[in-house]
């Protein structure tokens, strides 16, 4: 097995096995750096030794087994005392702990690092690098921000965590109202990059992350049956994870909502994620953030085509949301909508009001060439979908994009 092999092999195991290498040290060290760098550390071993040694038979274990004595050491080299020398020894044992509120070790660091004594941006970065395993790079992507600028704020989160001497423990029911907001929004974005991964070196859509991001979204809500958010959350994802296999063309391509076939979405998972929609809105209570997009996922899974879909609901319910989540990519989804109800002329105007906040972004520039491209102004259209094909990571989309442009002839 060449290098470069076992660095494929390794980068798929990093997105497998390092939020669990991670959870699992911090909940023996109860220190988010040792568990970090020890991780790293392992990583770094197995491509040195993988490939004269071969892989192991269990590429997971054998990396948290090397990471775990790489955090050993480092214990010891930083505590002369007799009494922390025991400790880390005893950790060789792997002594099991109690398991408490929450009997899920990701789920213990993730309510960890959304403590509120970090800020809401601050805790979901944290979360998305040391239990998510998305890069610095990823969460960037995620956050509209700069990879250094995103760096920086999470070095500042983990030094605070140590300063404040945050302990990694699991918390008790009064806590979780405190946290859940954050921990939510950790969930979404991890469910998010598995749905449509920024990166181009990973699939387009990842299994792994949307697969984990609803079975803790489930914990979740075994753990808070009457809030809101959390079946709201988890019935967007489901909804969303009901197209998944419709998402993606053989050949690698991005299928967009109007082009899919519909007979292959998961008509277990639209059941119930519209029965929880529909639970949610039998309570009276006014929606939340999640509750509404799941809503305006239901509608759409509810139609039997695009030209079938009930637009002016999702108008309407984009209006509750703008009032909730004032941003530009909620406004840009709205008129995406608008399109369809009102005409693209109507949305592109609405669309080039977002110019100066996301210039950056990819999805606004290729909403941009496709309005332009319905309204007959190719060679616009053209400029437009080269910038989203410029700024775009997902292979799966920029795929798609290309093709577009290139039928504009």
């Amino acid at each position: 097995m060449s290098v470069t092999d076992v660095r494929e092999a390794i980068s798929r195991a990093h997105h497998e096995e390092w939020a669990r290498v991670v959870a699992a040290l911090t909940g023996r060290f109860g220190d988010l750096d040792i568990a970090e760098e020890a991780a790293a550390e392992a990583f770094a071993t197995a491509v040195e030794r993988w490939p004269a040694d071969g892989v192991p038979p269990n590429p997971g274990a054998w990396l948290t087994t090397t990471a775990r004595r790489k955090a050993i050491d480092r214990v010891r080299r930083e505590n002369k005392r007799v009494d922390k020398q025991k400790e880390a020894q005893l950790m060789y044992d792997d002594p099991p702990e109690p398991p408490g509120l929450i009997d899920d070790e990701r789920l213990r660091l993730i309510f960890t690092c959304c403590h509120p004594a970090l800020a809401m941006e601050t805790r979901v970065a944290l979360t998305l690098r040391m239990v998510g395993g998305l890069t610095a790079t990823e969460i960037a992507r995620a956050f509209l921000v700069q990879e250094t600028a995103m760096g920086q704020r999470i070095t500042r989160a983990k030094a605070k965590i140590k300063a404040a001497r945050i302990p990694y423990r699991v918390p008790s029911a009064a806590d979780l109202p405190a946290r859940v907001s954050g921990v939510l929004a950790v969930l979404y974005l991890v469910f998010n990059e598995g749905y449509l991964a920024t990166g181009p070196d990973t699939d387009p859509v990842r299994h792994d992350l949307t697969a984990e991001a609803i079975r803790l979204t489930r914990l979740i809500r075994a753990l808070m049956p009457q809030d809101g958010e959390v079946a709201g959350l988890l019935a967007l994802m489901l909804l969303i994870e009901a197209r998944r296999t419709a998402r993606v063309s053989g050949s690698g391509e991005l299928i967009a909502l109007d082009e899919q076939d519909r007979g292959a979405w998961d008509a277990a998972l639209i059941t119930e994620g519209h029965r929880l929609v529909r639970e949610r809105l039998a309570t009276g209570a006014a929606p939340g953030r999640y509750q509404i997009l799941a809503a305006i996922n239901a509608v759409h899974t509810s139609a039997r085509g695009v030209r079938d879909t009930d637009w002016s609901q999702v108008v309407a319910l984009y209006d509750q949301l703008v009032r909730l989540d004032p941003s530009p990519i909620v406004a840009l989804n709205r008129a995406i909508a608008v399109a369809e109800l009102d005409g693209p002329q109507v949305a592109l105007a609405a669309v080039d009001r977002l110019e100066d906040k996301l210039a950056g972004y990819h999805a606004y520039h290729a909403t941009r060439a496709d309005l332009l491209r319905r309204l007959g102004y190719g060679q616009q259209s053209r400029a437009a979908y080269d910038k989203a094909i410029d700024l775009a990571g997902n292979t799966a989309e920029i795929t798609y994009l290309t093709r577009r442009r290139d039928q504009l002839g």
